[in-house]
């Protein structure tokens, strides 16, 4: 069973009907702010191809990441331990609306840099023991939009809904629990695409491998 969202213009929509929730939010930041925030990002924060380890082998992916949080925030992924970046200024004004909007305290911030439609991301949840049980995920979409789809993990179905520069996506537990998320490729032209994905974790985890 498929089901699109496609009407999308100056609503809030709960793309899920059951078992989670998980809010769409167009023009959470205008055209103008959007813009301005993603070209700043790209050309302050420290990007660096993301490292993955598949069939016993090591992976280095074009998508770039960067890892911002609190100092006592660091994550380990595939035996490589990376530093947090500090907060800069535009994300913490990012950060405090986000926690007005949501409710909730953030303490870190994945960072992820798509610079095509041939960069995605694979079917996965968010549900690493280091994430504070209960904390909803926030997801900031800066850039080209992109279709981003939902899977539930027990009858297989699907929803979906396209991510528009400035869109906000808010993930509620126990959505994590039920459904997995994939950002699908396309061929189609597409412009680069920042996304934030904003989180509450625990700090001096043992080993964050944050997605």
């Amino acid at each position: 069973m498929q089901k699109s969202l496609f009407d999308t213009t100056n609503v809030e929509l709960n793309v899920l009907t059951k078992d989670g929730q998980v809010i769409y939010r167009p023009n959470f930041f205008d055209e103008t702010q959007s813009v301005s925030l993603f070209d700043t990002l790209r050309a302050t924060l420290d990007w660096q191809a993301d490292q993955l380890i598949m069939f016993g082998q090591k992976i280095t992916t074009s998508r770039k990441i960067a890892w911002v949080a609190d100092p006592d925030c660091p994550y380990t992924y595939s035996g490589i331990r990376k530093a947090p970046q500090p907060w800069t200024a535009e994300l913490l004004m990012i950060k405090e609306r986000l926690e007005q909007t949501c409710g909730s305290r953030f303490n870190a911030c994945l960072l992820n840099l798509y610079h095509n439609g041939s960069e995605g991301m694979g079917w996965h949840s968010d549900d690493e023991t280091e994430l504070e049980r209960g904390a909803p995920i926030a997801s900031l979409s800066l850039g080209g939009t992109r279709k981003f789809a939902f899977r539930h993990r027990l009858d297989k179905t699907t929803t979906s809904v396209f991510l528009e520069n400035g869109s906000l996506l808010i993930m509620h537990a126990p959505t994590q629990q039920f459904w997995h998320h994939s950002l699908l490729k396309t061929k189609t032209a597409v412009a680069p695409r920042i996304n934030l994905t904003f989180r509450k974790i625990i700090p001096g985890g043992r080993e964050t491998s944050v997605r």
